[in-house]
């Protein structure tokens, strides 16, 4: 999965539609939750709906998410029915705090795809933005087989509990917690939004840390992060040379049945050869070598 950026846009402003869907975001998650006032969501679910039913979707070729309301508002339900369309990757659900919610979710988004003749199942990505979900992530990831991946979400996490949203250690821990936790069922962990649109270094340094800790990519809140959230999670010329070294020796190395040997002074065997390859495929993917 291709998703170094993924850019919010409110599902109740479908002037920015076009803008976005012709955006260098990899992905596009519109939103239902917090960035549509309480008397418009209904409006909003139907103009996803709408807008899911036409070609520029498909043509964009984006990963097209939809953030919902919570399972326990009044608006989960009628969310999902509407949303689940052919065309959409992900559900993102906020706040799903125990495994018994995942299932529920994800009973729902399979009800809602065999009404509206979805073929393509659509998965989810949970996020995890409280202590309760934190502490429960591992088991939140292995809930459901319709889970994609976890969400990181500072913003939720940190502020009722008076951390510092900057604060270093509480970020890299949360950050490293919920990798290991979406580790424990092979899924991709996504970093959260960064609200000062205006600190780009501060945005910047956050993404390299969520790439360092092994990270999918960074959400963006303004169009103006998206080109430093692509930076950050695309391999540089050093690590994509090395990682093209690490496979030819690989290669090497599988012909003359050795199992450990040396590149760039460094102790390579199987763990490293899988990095080096998913480096290579991604550099491949992105243009940034030749196939």
């Amino acid at each position: 999965m291709l998703m170094r950026s993924k850019l919010f846009v409110p599902g109740s402003r479908p002037e920015l539609f076009a803008k976005a869907l012709a955006s260098q975001a990899d992905g596009l998650s519109f939103d239902l939750e917090d960035s549509v006032a309480e008397d418009r969501k209904a409006e909003a679910r139907q103009t996803l709906k709408a807008l899911f039913g036409t070609p520029a979707v498909a043509a964009s070729g984006k990963l097209i998410i939809v953030r919902v309301n919570a399972l326990d508002t009044p608006h989960f339900a009628a969310d999902v029915q509407a949303v689940a369309q052919p065309g959409v990757h992900l559900l993102n659900v906020p706040k799903a705090d125990t495994p018994e919610q995942v299932r529920e979710a994800a009973e729902a988004l399979v009800r809602a795809e065999q009404r509206n003749g979805v073929a393509e199942p659509i998965r989810l990505l949970l996020n995890i933005e409280t202590p309760r979900a934190m502490l429960a992530a591992a088991e939140l990831a292995g809930a459901h087989e319709r889970v994609a991946g976890l969400q990181l979400g500072l913003g939720d996490l940190f502020e009722p509990l008076g951390i510092a949203r900057r604060e270093s250690a509480a970020i890299q821990q949360a950050m490293f917690q919920l990798r290991m936790a979406a580790g424990t069922a092979g899924l991709f962990a996504f970093d959260s939004a960064f609200a000062n649109i205006q600190d780009q270094d501060g945005y910047s340094e956050e993404a390299a840390l969520a790439r360092r800790l092994g990270f999918l990519g960074k959400s963006c809140i303004h169009p103006s992060q998206v080109a430093l959230a692509n930076r950050a999670f695309q391999p540089d010329g050093q690590e994509i040379a090395h990682a093209l070294r690490v496979v030819q020796a690989a290669a090497d190395a599988r012909a003359r049945g050795v199992g450990a040997y040396v590149v760039d002074g460094r102790m390579i065997d199987g763990p490293f050869e899988r990095r080096a390859e998913a480096v290579v495929a991604l550099a491949r993917r992105l243009g940034l070598v030749s196939q």
